[in-house]
């Protein structure tokens, strides 16, 4: 029944592309295809309800993916009732895009969206070092003009370093369940899967040196540095050197 989930969230991808298509060419062909991908996505995602109903006995919404699930398929479901007797078909635009977003969100927003923040921070990072250096040696030249005070940039950092852990930490919880119901558990060692826990580790330590010790400027910036150092290994280096069952080009 996973390969029926899977075709579900592809056919509402190809059916949210059709209807953004049909937003902005006004072709009918475009929005009645759109509607028949949403419907197959929508039986594909009740057969897996229902054969998830008939082995347990029990609607499925005993954890995070089954409930995500039973939201994206409650929410096509009533755009295509409301669509049979007020034909609401410009709707589409926003159920197709927000099935795939519940579907996805969790797990691989959240953690595109904690590595981008980590990557700001490492960018700010390069800029406060810069901009010590020009107060340092006292040299008012290109960058001095144009950069923010070392204690902007310090917070500015600060603030991408919580925000990316946050995201990275709900990222792998999601992710554990997720794992749980591909693969029957939370946690098995996978390459991706400790390169992840060691960057969280590695944030975690970021923080409360930060917190406890008062790590502040200059060495917060090189931690930010150093930590997206360990990100790019965790994202290209463990696929390219070592293997596991996330597959290759695959994050956490």
């Amino acid at each position: 029944m996973q390969i029926a989930f899977i075709v579900a969230i592809l056919l509402y991808m190809l059916s949210a592309a059709c209807y953004f298509a049909y937003l902005f060419l006004q072709r009918d062909r475009l929005q009645q295809v759109g509607g028949l991908l949403l419907i197959g996505g929508f039986i594909c995602q009740t057969v897996t309800i229902g054969w998830a109903f008939a082995a347990t006995g029990y609607m499925p919404v005993g954890n995070l993916h089954e409930t995500l699930s039973m939201t994206a398929w409650a929410v096509v479901g009533a755009f295509l009732l409301l669509n049979l007797k007020f034909r609401l078909k410009i709707l589409g635009v926003y159920v197709a895009p927000l099935a795939v977003f519940i579907l996805l969100i969790i797990h691989i927003i959240t953690i595109f969206a904690g590595d981008a923040a980590f990557a700001l921070a490492a960018g700010v990072g390069v800029l406060y070092l810069l901009q010590e250096r020009n107060i340092k040696t006292k040299t008012r030249g290109f960058f001095f003009k144009r950069l923010p005070s070392l204690d902007l940039l310090d917070t500015t950092g600060y603030a991408c370093i919580v925000s990316g852990f946050t995201l990275l930490t709900i990222g792998l919880v999601s992710g554990m369940v997720y794992a749980k119901i591909l693969w029957g558990r939370f946690w098995s060692w996978d390459p991706k899967e400790v390169w992840s826990a060691i960057t969280w580790i590695f944030y975690a330590v970021h923080l409360h040196v930060r917190l406890a010790i008062g790590w502040r400027g200059r060495r917060a910036a090189v931690m930010a540095i150093v930590g997206l150092g360990v990100l790019l290994f965790t994202f290209f280096g463990v696929n390219f050197l070592l293997s596991g069952h996330h597959g290759q080009f695959t994050r956490y």
